[in-house]
């Protein structure tokens, strides 16, 4: 179901490792959400955000335990980076970091990109900003559109595919489009978050899917590494 489903694709292995990646990166990005500002979803909307990210994929625990992490004091602090990459066959990658030792991260990143036949490089030419939120609907799409623009949501696509729906909003209006899709009582999303979606695809095959798909395995699995965005078809994959 839609673009967002693509770019997750390969790390949705459901394997003890791939599982212990996940809750690590959701932790950090909750806990960190919780610190900058209250910890409470409901006045914290980069909280809610975080929360609402991670809900489907992670149990009610590792949310809390981070929110508490929080709320304790706790004087871990984690940096952001982001590193743009040309990678094999002509794939585009953004790789956003959250980590405890910035060095590291760059090393790290470097490496498995470098390894894979890639390199650091301009690319976020290629990838816009956006919000997006996907979930199940059984009304009409104008409805949708409706709701959307009467609460002034700047909205950049909707792709209805029976009844499974993206909306693809401005980020600054992403908190706007939930309250709007609320109106029609939207409210569990299959994915809702803001990100970064590539202006146009490349399809790989062969050996270069699969250094490719190595290549995510090892950022996914890398303890610094927060997100991956790429520009590769992998609908099919």
């Amino acid at each position: 179901m839609g673009r967002h489903f693509e770019v997750r694709a390969a790390s949705m292995a459901a394997t003890a490792k791939k599982k212990s990646a996940l809750y690590m990166r959701a932790s950090k990005e909750i806990y960190m959400a919780a610190k900058r500002g209250v910890p409470d979803p409901n006045s914290n909307l980069a909280l809610r955000s975080a929360i609402d990210k991670y809900r489907k994929t992670c149990p009610k625990d590792v949310i809390d335990r981070a929110i508490k992490k929080a709320q304790g004091g706790d004087a871990t602090s984690y940096i952001e980076g982001r590193y743009e990459a040309l990678g094999p066959a002509g794939s585009l990658l953004i790789i956003d970091t959250l980590t405890d030792n910035s060095n590291r991260a760059l090393v790290n990143v470097r490496t498995i990109v470098t390894k894979k036949g890639g390199q650091l490089g301009s690319v976020a030419y290629n990838f816009e900003h956006v919000g997006l939120l996907d979930f199940n609907y059984s009304g009409k799409e104008e409805e949708l559109e409706e709701a959307l623009i009467l609460n002034d949501v700047d909205v950049r696509s909707i792709d209805n595919d029976e009844g499974e729906v993206e909306v693809i909003v401005a980020p600054s209006d992403f908190e706007k489009a939930k309250e709007a899709l609320k109106t029609l009582g939207i409210e569990d999303y299959e994915a809702a978050e803001i990100t970064m979606l590539a202006n146009d695809k490349v399809v790989l095959e062969g050996e270069q899917l699969t250094k490719f798909k190595e290549l995510l395995d090892q950022l996914d699995d890398c303890e610094d590494v927060q997100n991956v965005y790429h520009n590769v078809d992998l609908s099919n994959a």
